[in-house]
């Protein structure tokens, strides 16, 4: 078949959650045989959409990938106040669109090709159900079209127009149970295909854990957090638990790797290690105590994912639904909702051996099960079947 994605950002230096999870996906459905495209703009960064990327046509990866230049810069500030005041107060139909374009990214090259080359494809994925790519290629592409949402309870679901995002596709592949349920509540989905498919993980071979203590001189035991660090991924919460706890645990080091977008405190017990190589990662989650995942807002949780794929347990926060159903189904971690459940939850792994271990067995069964690219792979060859059904 001749598949098409659509996603705001594309390319191997954008690691976002949901951009990350549409490129993997399109790579192994091009090397499953499929002629593989992506619609997408010139933008690298998501804050302001700026073009980075040349515009027209290039491969990556097997995968066609085709680039159309944003038409106006992302003003953050401006967007977080209007964001702020159209979420809490009374406003229009109008206002809402305007929320959109202000959310970006503006990009008219994308939707005329849609238009225009709608013919070429046998299908269209969209990637997260946020942004203006999304909300107007749905619009334009007028057969059987899936949207991948991505999606976390958030203030912009219950903006009016979100009831089209959710009305126009024939079908849906959702990260976890618990996001269908929470879209369900709010969307119907009577009629539509449904599928918990997720991302697939590889399961790597004997992760470097040695290597990684000896390199980073580690010498004890420690926690590990990856993503990007930044307030709104809960890691400024997750510093002050640790900071809180690392009295009674003076030989404890927490250890984080990704994007910095905030301060960090000098402290000699927090540790923060820039970006690494995939195999570097699998050896710092390999050799963690406890991957720490501490975001209220998730829709699956990548490294959470990975973590388990190394047998290394996950101590999450409550509040995100999708990490405690990780926990739950897959009996592989603890979860908290403040200080002293975090104090307690994370000292009762370090204590217990036993349990640590018995939890990252689960958690490697379970993502084994769920998560093996195989697996989610079988499901989108599923979709692919229907899309293609008359």
């Amino acid at each position: 078949m001749k598949i098409a994605f659509v996603v705001q950002r594309y390319g191997p230096e954008v690691m976002g959650g949901s951009e990350l999870h549409c490129r993997l996906i399109a790579e192994r459905v091009a090397a499953s045989g499929h002629a593989v495209s992506v619609y997408t703009t010139c933008a690298r960064e998501y804050t302001t959409w700026e073009n980075v990327y040349p515009a027209g046509e290039s491969v990556l990866n097997g995968v066609t990938v085709r680039r159309f230049p944003v038409a106006r810069i992302r003003q953050m500030d401006s967007f977080n106040a209007f964001s702020d005041w159209i979420f809490f107060h009374e406003h229009t139909e109008s206002d809402e669109l305007e929320w959109l374009d202000r959310q970006g990214p503006v990009c008219p090259g994308l939707l005329e090709a849609l238009g225009k080359e709608e013919s070429r494809h046998d299908a269209f994925i969209f990637f997260t159900y946020l942004y203006y790519t999304t909300f107007w290629g749905l619009e334009r592409i007028k057969g059987r079209k899936t949207l991948v949402p991505t999606a976390h309870d958030e203030p912009a679901l219950r903006l009016g127009i979100m009831k089209e995002v959710f009305a126009r596709p024939a079908a849906f592949m959702f990260n976890t149970e618990s996001e269908r349920k929470m879209l369900a509540a709010r969307f119907s989905f009577a009629d539509k295909y449904q599928e918990i498919a997720g991302v697939g993980v590889d399961i790597p071979d004997s992760p470097d854990t040695a290597g990684f203590f000896r390199r980073h001189g580690l010498a004890s035991s420690f926690i590990l957090y990856a993503g990007r660090i930044e307030p709104g991924k809960g890691c400024r919460e997750l510093i002050d638990h640790f900071l809180a706890v690392s009295p009674r645990r003076p030989d404890l080091t927490l250890v984080l790797i990704g994007n910095l977008l905030m301060g960090l405190p000098s402290h000699p017990k927090i540790r923060y290690l820039g970006f690494v190589s995939p195999e570097e990662k699998n050896a710092a989650m390999a050799a963690a105590a406890v991957t720490v995942h501490p975001s209220r807002l998730e829709s699956l949780c990548m490294a959470a994912q990975e973590s388990l794929a190394v047998r290394t347990p996950l101590l999450v926060q409550e509040a995100a639904d999708p990490l405690k159903e990780h926990c739950l189904r897959g009996q592989c971690g603890l979860y908290y909702s403040n200080g002293p459940e975090f104090a307690a939850a994370l000292e009762l792994m370090l204590d217990d051996a036993r349990l640590s271990r018995v939890l990252g067995e689960n958690g490697f069964a379970y993502v084994r099960e769920n998560y093996a690219w195989p697996v989610v792979m079988a499901k989108y060859d599923r979709l692919f079947r229907f899309l293609s059904s008359d």
